[in-house]
C-alpha cells in the first residue's frame, strides 16, 4: 500500500482530483440504483429489464448509443492510433455517422415492426433456430471474449499509466495480484452494481449524465492537450489548433499521414494496412459498422428501447452528430502527443513522468504530465464515464442474449418474468468472472488494441452483413443460404489472413463479403423450399424498379471505375504515385471501389427481385415500403452529416 500511496503522490493528482472522481461515481451509481427500484412495488417484466418497457426518448436512445460505443477502446486506443498513423483513423468515427443515417432509414424500421428483442431472435424468426442460435453464441463469445476483455483492460491500462501504478503488485491473501487486475475488477463492480440489477433502463438513463461527462470531459482534456501542444510550439491553444489545421491543409507535410484522411501506401505502408486510403470510406469499414451499429445487440438494444420509430430514428441521427464531434476528443490528443514528442529539446526540458512506450500510452501520459489540478479529476471521470458505461451495456446485452435466445427458448419456455430477470442478472455476474479470468491471456502485451478489436471484429462481420442483410431486404434470401453463409465466415477469414497476410484487414473483410454475397445468391436462387409471393402493389413494384435501376446503375459505374483504374495500373510500368494519376489512385486504395459496388449492387437485385419474383421464402418478411419513410426532420437532419462529412473529407483529404 506504501508503493501505491507512493507512485499516486508522484503522479500529479491531487485531493481535489479524486473528489471529483469520487463524486461522480457516487452519484453514478446512486442514480443508477435509484432507476433499478421497482416502481409501485411491482416486479419488473422482461421487457422492463431487457429493453427499458420501450420507454426510451429520442436523446435516451443518441446518448446511450454514444456513451456504450465510446469507451476506453477509442479514449486509449483511437488515441494511441492516431498518435502512431495519424488522423486517417477518425474515418471509422465519421463514417459511422453516415452508417448511422443508413441504420435509422432502412433497417431499424423493420426491426422495431418485429418487435424483437435481440438480433438472434429476428433471425429465427427469418430463417430457423439453428441459425438463431449459432449467432447467440457467437455474439456470446464475442462479448465476453473480445468486448469486455479488450474495454476492461484498456481501461485499466489507462488509469494504471495515469496513476503512474505501472508493475506494482499487491498481496491479497497470501497471492500475488497486479494493481491492473484490482482495477479491472473495479470497474467490473462498479459497472455491474445497477447495471446487473437495474437491466437496461438504468443503463440508459444513467448513460445520459454519463455523456455529458465523456464528452465535456473528452472536449476539456482536448483543449487541455492543445494548450500543451502549444507551450512546446510557443503559442496557445488556439495558435496550436491553427497549426494542426494548416498541417493538415497546406500540403508541406504532403507524406506525412498523420495529417490526411486519405493515407497512401507508399507514405507508410504499416498505417495504410490499418486505415488503407479511401477504403476507410468506401470499402470494408462500411462491414465493420454497419455489423456494429446495425446488427450489435448492445448497440441496437438502445434503438429497439425506443418509445417509437420516430423516436429511435431522431435518437440516431441525434448519435451521428455526436460521432462526428468524437475525433475532435480522442483523436486530436493523439496528434497533440505526436507533435510534443516530435520537439525533444522542449520535451526534454519539462521533466515529465512517464513516457509513450507503445501507442496507446498517449493519452494517459498527456492526463498524467499536463492536465492541471481540478481538470485531471474531470478528465478522469470522462474516461471513467467511457468504460463504465459501455461495461454496463455489455453486461445487459449478454444478459440479454442468453436469457431470451437460449435459456427461454431451449431450457425453459415456460419461465414467467421474474425468472428470465433472475435469469438475466445471474447471466451477467457468470460474464464478469469469465471476462475477468480470460483479460490477461488475451490481451497482454498489445500496442495498439483498437486495431486488434477492428480486425477480428472484421472476421465475423462480413457473414453477419450478408445473412441479416439479405434476410432483411431480400424476400428470396433462403434459410439454408444463411446457415452455409455462417459456417464459411470465419473459415474464409482465416484462409485470407494465413495466406494473404499482406492484405489490410478492410480489404481482406471486402473481399470475404463478396464471395459470401455471390455464395448467398447462388444458394437461394436454386434453393426449392419456397412459396407464392404476395402480389406487390404497382406504386410499390415501380418505385423498387425505380430504384433497383437508379442503384443497379451506380453499382456498375463503381465497378468500372476500379476495374478501369487495376487495368491502367497494371499495364502501366510507370510508379510515382505522386505525379502519376493511376499509380496514385492504385496507391490509396481506389480498388475498394470493387466491394463498394457490389454492395450498392446487392441492393439493386434484391430490390428488383422483390419487385419481380412471384415466389418467396417460406420466411420471408412482408414487403412494407412505408417503413422506410421519414420525417422532414430526419431528412434534414441526415443532408446535414453528409454536408459535414463531405466538408471534412474535401479539406482534410
Amino acid at each position: 500500500m506504501n508503493s501505491i500511496s507512493q507512485a499516486i503522490s508522484q503522479s500529479g493528482f491531487h485531493t481535489v482530483d479524486f473528489v471529483i472522481l469520487v463524486c461522480y461515481l457516487i452519484l453514478l451509481v446512486s442514480l443508477g440504483l435509484f432507476l433499478s427500484r421497482n416502481k409501485d412495488g411491482k416486479e419488473k417484466s422482461a421487457n422492463d429489464y431487457f429493453l427499458a418497457g420501450n420507454t426510451l426518448t429520442w436523446w435516451a436512445v443518441g446518448a446511450s448509443l454514444i456513451a456504450a460505443n465510446i469507451s476506453a477502446e477509442q479514449f486509449i486506443g483511437m488515441s494511441g492510433t492516431g498518435f502512431r498513423d495519424g488522423i486517417a483513423i477518425a474515418a471509422y468515427e465519421v463514417m459511422a455517422a453516415i452508417t448511422l443515417v443508413v441504420i435509422g432509414k432502412f433497417l431499424l424500421p423493420i426491426m422495431l415492426d418485429r418487435k424483437i428483442f435481440t438480433i438472434p431472435q429476428f433471425l429465427r424468426e427469418r430463417y430457423n433456430d439453428g441459425v438463431g442460435l449459432a449467432f447467440s453464441i457467437l455474439w456470446l463469445f464475442l462479448y465476453v471474449f473480445v468486448n469486455l476483455t479488450s474495454v476492461a483492460w484498456l481501461g485499466a491500462l489507462a488509469i494504471e499509466q495515469i496513476l503512474g501504478l505501472q508493475g506494482i503488485v499487491v498481496e491479497v491473501l497470501g497471492f500475488q495480484i497486479s494493481i491492473r487486475m484490482i482495477i479491472i475488477l473495479l470497474l467490473f463492480l462498479i459497472a455491474g452494481i445497477y447495471s446487473i440489477y437495474g437491466g437496461l433502463a438504468s443503463v440508459a438513463w444513467t448513460d445520459v449524465m454519463q455523456v455529458t461527462f465523456l464528452v465535456g470531459g473528452g472536449l476539456v482534456t482536448a483543449y487541455v492537450a492543445l494548450s500543451s501542444m502549444g507551450e512546446v510550439l510557443g503559442t496557445d491553444a488556439l495558435g496550436a489548433l491553427g497549426r494542426v489545421y494548416t498541417d493538415m491543409t497546406s500540403g508541406v507535410h504532403a507524406n506525412d499521414v498523420h495529417f490526411h484522411l486519405i493515407i497512401q501506401e507508399s507514405h507508410n505502408a504499416e498505417a495504410y494496412s490499418n486505415v488503407p486510403g479511401i477504403a476507410a470510406v468506401v470499402g470494408g469499414v462500411w462491414l465493420t459498422n454497419l455489423g456494429y451499429w446495425g446488427f450489435n445487440q448492445y448497440i441496437i438494444q438502445k434503438g429497439l428501447a425506443a418509445k417509437s420509430i420516430d423516436e429511435a430514428q431522431k435518437g440516431l441521427v441525434f448519435a451521428g452528430f455526436l460521432k462526428i464531434l468524437i475525433p475532435f476528443i480522442v483523436v486530436l490528443p493523439g496528434i497533440c502527443a505526436y507533435y510534443i514528442m516530435g520537439n525533444p529539446d522542449t520535451f526534454r526540458s519539462m521533466n515529465l513522468a512517464g513516457q509513450i512506450n507503445v501507442a496507446d500510452d498517449a493519452y494517459p501520459w498527456l492526463i498524467r504530465n499536463f492536465t492541471p489540478t481540478g481538470i485531471k479529476g474531470l478528465s478522469f471521470a470522462a474516461l471513467a464515464a467511457a468504460i463504465i458505461s459501455s461495461l454496463a451495456s455489455m453486461f445487459n446485452s449478454t444478459s440479454t442474449l442468453f436469457t431470451m435466445d437460449i435459456y427461454k427458448k431451449y431450457i425453459n419456455k415456460e419461465a414467467k418474468d421474474k425468472q428470465l430477470v433472475n435469469v438475466g442478472r445471474l447471466t451477467s455476474v457468470c460474464a464478469l468472472i469469465i471476462a475477468l479470468i480470460a483479460v490477461k491471456p488475451l490481451l497482454g502485451g498489445l500496442d495498439q488494441a483498437f486495431q486488434y478489436i477492428q480486425e477480428y471484429s472484421g472476421f465475423i462481420y462480413p457473414g453477419i452483413i450478408t445473412v441479416f442483410g439479405l434476410g432483411l431486404l431480400w424476400k428470396r434470401a433462403s434459410s439454408r443460404a444463411a446457415v452455409w453463409t455462417a459456417i464459411l465466415t470465419i473459415p474464409l477469414g482465416v484462409l485470407f489472413k494465413v495466406f494473404f497476410p499482406e492484405i489490410p484487414f478492410q480489404f481482406r473483410a471486402g473481399n470475404i463479403f463478396i464471395i459470401l454475397v455471390i455464395f448467398f445468391i447462388y444458394m437461394s436462387y436454386y434453393d426449392k423450399n419456397y412459396v407464392k409471393a404476395e402480389e406487390v402493389s404497382n406504386k410499390d413494384k415501380m418505385q423498387m424498379y425505380w430504384w433497383a435501376r437508379v442503384l443497379g446503375i451506380a453499382g456498375l459505374f463503381f465497378l468500372f471505375l476500379a476495374g478501369a483504374q487495376w487495368l491502367i495500373d497494371t499495364s502501366n510500368a510507370v510508379d510515382r504515385p505522386d505525379e502519376n494519376l493511376a499509380d496514385y489512385l492504385g496507391d490509396i486504395g481506389f480498388q475498394a471501389f470493387i466491394f463498394f459496388g457490389v454492395l450498392v449492387g446487392v441492393n439493386a437485385v434484391g430490390l428488383r427481385s422483390n419487385a419481380r419474383d412471384g415466389i418467396k421464402d417460406p420466411k420471408a418478411l412482408p414487403i412494407k415500403l412505408e417503413l422506410f419513410r421519414t420525417t422532414k426532420g430526419y431528412t434534414y437532419g441526415a443532408i446535414g452529416i453528409a454536408v459535414i462529412t463531405m466538408v471534412l473529407y474535401t479539406l482534410l483529404w
